[in-house]
């Protein structure tokens, strides 16, 4: 493999803005396909879940490789909707690049604000493809103004469009200053460029000004030619915007209409000649817990092996698929690498280069590639793999938490067994999914997202595990915190076996701002006290965390300090001091006046202006707090938060408002006291 000629891409997008379908066309136009697959039939080869087909979204990223002009493209197609985040999030992780799809007509949609910021935290250069402009309300420069506006970002456009709508003939490469127009009876194999009609001249050398004037800043050859009247050869253009993209100054954008089969094959070359390959990128930041310190890794396929876990998915006959990206190093097949998090030696049986649902067996992974390693048992998302002399852990990945409870039970008890080892597995495989035993009522319950989370999740339980459950209504995940700082001693004396056992802990206890999360440390240590008491008192706080206060529902928000030990060598026991700490914390918090959350959603509804009173006052009936509205050409969007319990049910009675022709979506904004 070659450094140089790989790139790692994802195509990151709102819900329906065509990245499934972009990505099936890049498949048919790189050879990796003999037919085009439609998202609208089901038969995406990208969408290979049972449930994607039939619901036409993404749900899983699914990782596949291709080959355009002799470099391998590794492309991830990510999920569009809030509810699937994490897999957005543990793919951005491990990209070199993105191609960013906008829809025509709705521009810059909310969940598309959600993943260019994801994009911003893990530093990714991306590329923009304004697709469906062969829709009703196409708008080119509508989007282009959006992404400045919206996102910071110099949007520079590599193509223009030839028409709209229904006259949407093809494209105007600003580089080569030529028209592209895409063969309809060849399905879009064949390109036809012609030198730029008299109507659109004017245009074209007016936002060919435009970005020979951008990148001539950075330039001073460009500058030189353009000063002096000579023509810039396309090569040094393309060199300078490669240059400027992944320092993350500019955003190339190209147009085209995906399932017309228009504008495709540029996009393509647009990803080799503008996104980074693995050696263009920052190196990885990791730390060696031995030393105590953090690291710069060069990827160099020469140092020593090392590699995220970004993905786990169950494979039935193969057991668990762990996705890896190496950074650094090479792993081969059929040897043992080192779960450097767990501590763990793990057997490598076979590494495959995945097609989505389809693979074929390589020998070997090296720094800068993807591939998918079978027969580690214990991986989950985010562990680091490499070799046991040189213990690095890339950083973890932040997965924000469950909102939403919904319980599950066997029908029979045969099935008992059956469904706790499949959520064991999905679990494994989503971050963002948990389960447990609720405390109050005893019933099996299980986390997530959203509505539209579990419901797949629990689908997938039903018809792809073939577990036989009853699933109730969805239930609201609340959490407790405190209000007040407080210190508190407690002491534990019992006899056992004959022998005294004594303990004394003292905490001290305070509020947290809302999302910081809970903390402890130790403020006080004392030498002659061993370290397993300290980690008893620590794992008791951490414990009664997730147990509650009144209610039992986890703690947020809190802030524990350990400021006092009663200890005695002669009385003292690891079990004393762990159960001395559960009670202070307990009896702490009581006191402290604690205080029911409730998970509150920021929501973003898109509406025809005919709709915006009605819709505003459906949304205040239940409680939501309107902060504004954005007034596009067709549609306003309105920006609001609202309690997770008053969204149940939303979706209906908004299409009923709107007579169908509204939408809206959510993501958790934070947690606040109760109303």
């Amino acid at each position: 493999m070659n450094l140089g000629t790989t790139r790692n891409i994802g195509i990151m997008a709102h819900i329906d803005a065509g990245k499934t379908t972009t990505t099936e066309r890049i498949l048919y136009y790189s050879g990796k396909t003999y037919k085009i697959g439609e998202v609208d039939d089901g038969e995406a080869v990208m969408d290979w879940m049972e449930q994607e087909q039939e619901r036409g979204i993404t749900i899983q990223s699914a990782a596949t490789t291709t080959y355009w002009r002799e470099h391998q493209i590794n492309i991830i197609d990510t999920p569009g909707h809030v509810d699937f985040t994490a897999e957005v999030e543990r793919s951005l992780r491990v990209l070199d690049g993105a191609v960013a799809v906008f829809c025509a007509v709705g521009g810059v949609e909310p969940q598309s604000e959600t993943v260019w910021h994801q994009a911003d935290h893990y530093r990714v250069p991306r590329i923009a493809y304004v697709n469906k402009m062969d829709r009703l309300g196409a708008d080119f420069y509508s989007v282009l103004e959006e992404i400045q506006e919206k996102f910071a970002a110099v949007p520079l456009p590599v193509q223009l469009p030839i028409g709209k709508e229904g006259s949407f003939e093809g494209a105007i490469d600003l580089i080569t200053m030529e028209e592209l127009r895409w063969d309809a009876d060849q399905g879009g194999q064949n390109i036809t460029r012609i030198p730029i009609g008299t109507e659109y001249s004017a245009l074209a050398t007016e936002w060919r000004e435009k970005l020979v004037d951008s990148i001539s800043a950075h330039s001073d050859e460009i500058t030189e030619l353009y000063l002096s009247g000579e023509a810039i050869p396309p090569d040094m253009i393309r060199a300078a915007l490669r240059e400027q993209t992944i320092a993350r100054k500019i955003v190339p954008v190209l147009c085209g209409a995906s399932r017309r089969n228009v504008g495709v094959q540029p996009l393509l070359d647009a990803v080799v000649d503008y996104l980074p390959a693995p050696g263009d990128v920052p190196p990885v930041s990791a730390f060696n817990p031995k030393k105590e310190q953090f690291f710069e890794l060069p990827c160099d396929p020469k140092g020593n092996p090392l590699g995220l876990v970004f993905k786990v998915q169950y494979d039935r006959e193969a057991g668990p698929l762990c996705y890896v990206r190496m950074y650094s190093g090479v792993i081969k097949t059929a040897g043992t690498v080192y779960n450097i998090g767990k501590k763990k030696r793990e057997r490598v049986t076979r590494i495959l280069r995945m097609h989505a649902n389809k693979s074929e067996p390589i020998d070997e992974i090296e720094a800068g590639d993807i591939a998918v390693f079978v027969g580690m048992k214990s991986a989950q998302t985010g562990d680091t793999v490499g070799s046991e002399g040189w213990p690095m852990l890339l950083e973890h990945m932040h997965f924000p938490e469950p909102v939403i409870t919904v319980a599950i039970e066997p029908k029979t008890a045969s099935d008992r067994d059956k469904l706790k080892e499949t959520l064991e597995i999905l679990s494994k495989e989503d971050p963002t999914f948990q389960t447990g035993d609720d405390e109050e009522t005893g019933q099996l319950v299980i986390r997530g997202m959203g509505e539209l989370h579990l419901d797949v999740l629990v689908t997938r339980i039903l018809r792809e595990f073939k577990v036989s459950a009853k699933v109730g209504n969805p239930q609201v995940s609340y959490r407790e915190s405190i209000t007040k700082k407080i210190e508190h001693s407690e002491k534990y004396s019992r006899s056992m076996a004959g022998k005294e056992i004594f303990a004394g802990v003292t905490l001290a206890m305070e509020p947290l701002p809302r999302g910081t999360g809970n903390s402890y440390e130790k403020a006080m240590r004392e030498h002659k006290v061993p370290d397993e008491i300290y980690d008893a008192v620590e794992r008791a706080v951490n414990n009664a965390f997730a147990g509650g206060i009144v209610l039992g529902y986890p703690c947020v928000d809190i802030g524990v300090r350990l400021v006092g030990l009663d200890w005695d060598e002669l009385t003292a026991t690891t079990f004393a001091f762990e159960a001395c700490a559960s009670m202070a914390f307990d009896e702490a918090c009581r006191k402290a006046g604690p205080v029911q959350l409730e998970p509150v959603m920021k929501v973003d509804i898109m509406t025809p202006k005919d709709y915006m009173g009605e819709v505003m006052s459906l949304l205040s009936q239940r409680g939501g707090l309107i902060h504004g509205s954005d007034s596009r050409a067709a549609i306003d969007v309105i920006h609001a938060e609202a309690p997770l319990a008053v969204m149940f049910g939303f979706s209906t009675s908004l299409r009923s408002v709107s007579q169908g022709r509204a939408s809206f979506s959510m993501e958790f904004s934070h947690f606040e006291q109760k109303r």
